[in-house]
């Protein structure tokens, strides 16, 4: 009787260390993919740079970077920060479609968009795989002008959540922001989509406290010098705001609280979308960072078992790791 009440005890141990295992997103390397190469921002190349190595110090993700070979403003960023493996790409006066791009989406767990209101469109077939990758349950994070691209693909406007820029208007979907009562208001109003004042750090103000990514930080935390995107809207279709920061009238704003961070399913997928992030300043706030890595294995998996740090903002100070090459 010992000995069977000994043997089902180790085969129930078993079964629950193997439920453990699946459940448990810390227990497998996650596959990342960063996409870029069209980007009307300066520094992209270095912030994919960052990010991939922002990814990888957390020991869950190994990352690949796949680059459009016909680039828009990579310049000499691109040389200085290069990605081991990739082609030499060719720099154009304006962005140009490559036919031949098409990475395989389907290897990896997450997909990490880093390109900008220039995008040039994807061929059909490569967005066909895309769409399919989503909805059959593929991650995305959508990092900053990532939300200016491909204004007229339905689907990726769909995946977004919200966008900027590219001709968007009320036909493309509401502004959503959260206003000074604190409800959330879907505006339906006419008016272009996309637009920020002046660089500044900022308050960030978590909307819901008890999503994986957001679990843990304070309620309030200061984001480094960075764009703050304002005047987003689109269809906004199983999105949650996460965290807004004000967008004050002083500096060109709306008077409301423009959403910072949100989460999108579309399909089986999941989508975390951040508007930070312009340049290396901003990229290199630990709120940043932190979301960053929290968002990518939530879309990823689902879940987050990644710490918030001590180094982590506050109400009152910025806090950014320096970043050394």
């Amino acid at each position: 009787m010992k000995k069977f009440s000994f043997l089902l005890l180790v085969l129930v141990i078993g079964i629950y260390a193997s439920h453990v295992s699946v459940a448990n997103p810390s227990k497998k390397v996650l596959k990342a993919l960063i996409i870029d190469g069209q980007n009307n921002h300066e520094q992209w190349p270095k912030i994919t740079y960052m990010m991939k190595r922002y990814l990888e110090e957390t020991g869950k993700f190994t990352v690949d970077v796949q680059r459009t070979y016909y680039t828009w403003n990579g310049g000499d960023l691109e040389a200085k920060y290069p990605i081991k493996g990739l082609p030499a790409t060719q720099s154009l006066p304006k962005p140009k479609m490559d036919s031949a791009y098409h990475p395989d989406f389907f290897k990896y767990d997450v997909v990490i968009c880093n390109f900008g209101w220039n995008a040039a469109p994807w061929s059909d077939g490569t967005q066909a795989d895309f769409e399919k990758y989503i909805n059959n349950g593929g991650g995305l994070v959508v990092v900053h002008a990532a939300d200016n691209s491909f204004p007229m693909w339905p689907a990726y406007n769909r995946m977004i959540g919200l966008g900027g820029w590219g001709d968007r208007t009320e036909k493309d979907g509401p502004f959503v922001y959260y206003d000074k009562e604190g409800k959330l208001v879907r505006d339906t109003s006419p008016g272009r989509a996309g637009s920020h004042g002046a660089q500044k750090e900022f308050l960030i103000t978590v909307r819901n406290s008890k999503h994986p990514i957001t679990k843990g930080m304070p309620l309030n935390w200061m984001h480094s010098k960075d764009e703050m995107y304002d005047r987003l809207r689109g269809p906004a279709e199983n999105m949650e705001v996460l965290a807004t920061a004000f967008s004050p009238k002083d500096n060109r704003g709306t008077d409301r609280h423009e959403p910072m961070l949100m989460t999108i399913k579309q399909g089986k997928g999941r989508i975390f979308h951040t508007p930070l992030g312009h340049v290396d300043y901003s990229v290199e706030c630990v709120g940043f960072i932190i979301s960053l890595q929290r968002g990518a294995q939530w879309a990823a998996t689902g879940k987050v078992d990644i710490p918030i740090p001590a180094d982590f903002p506050t109400e009152t100070a910025v806090s950014q790791r320096k970043f050394v090459e």
